[in-house]
């Protein structure tokens, strides 16, 4: 017997809204479906990156114009900013939207590869011009029919989830610092955390807060010790 399944299907737009949100430009993006024909230049640079989770998905973000304004400034101040770095928090924000997953490290590649297939795409645009493309695949989730008529118990729901892949930070600190600060910064540099130095490390699944742990040393590779479980509302704070 066939058995059909249940797609969990994903707003692109939505997504699309989030990058425009984060790309680095001087001026306000709208995310617009593009036409079929409507496409960068076959070798402009894209930033792609996979985003882990339930669903999984791949973007590409094409922002070339964008990035050469950053580039410029930053070799003016001695500090090159590099195409990946610049678009990440517009690739995170997606991720974000997706439903609180991180992306893997990004990767640069054609316009022409980036966009392929299947990609959803849509244009950036500042006051009706076209200056960045964003490209989106995702991989919906799939749950059989057999039990689609049924209330699915709490055991049977998370087996359906147990070989999907998740992403595990461990995080010692943050800081917030301005751009010209961040332009700025050069070997040797310093930058002070938000946290005391015995401060527990923070482990994070899926950009999410689960536990937190101190920070040890296996067989020369970092590793962190839990020593507490965080309960699901101090996570979501």
């Amino acid at each position: 017997m066939t058995r059909s399944a249940l797609s969990v299907t994903v707003d692109t737009q939505t997504l699309a809204d989030a990058v425009a949100a984060r790309v680095p430009a001087p001026l306000p993006l709208t995310a617009v479906p593009a036409a079929d024909d409507e496409r960068p230049a076959p070798a402009a640079l894209a930033v792609v990156a996979s985003c882990l989770g339930s669903p999984s998905a791949t973007f590409a973000l094409v922002a070339e114009a964008v990035v050469a304004e950053l580039t410029q400034a930053g070799v003016a101040a001695g500090t090159p900013v590099a195409v990946a770095d610049a678009l990440r928090p517009a690739l995170d924000a997606a991720a974000a939207e997706l439903g609180s997953a991180t992306v893997d490290a990004v990767r640069t590649e054609s316009a022409e590869s980036a966009l392929a297939g299947d990609m959803t795409v849509y244009a950036l645009q500042a006051e009706g011009v076209t200056v960045a493309w964003f490209g989106v695949r995702v991989a919906a989730t799939h749950v059989p029919a057999a039990t689609a008529g049924r209330v699915p118990t709490q055991r049977t729901t998370m087996r359906v989830l147990y070989d999907v892949e998740m992403t595990l930070t461990v995080e010692l600190g943050r800081a917030r610092l301005p751009l010209r600060e961040v332009l700025d910064l050069a070997p040797g540099a310093v930058l002070e955390l938000d946290r005391a130095a015995s401060s527990p490390a923070d482990i994070l699944v899926n950009g999410r807060l689960i536990a937190r742990g101190e920070v040890v040393v296996v067989d020369e590779d970092y590793g962190v010790r839990i020593t507490q479980i965080v309960s699901g509302q101090e996570g979501e704070a």
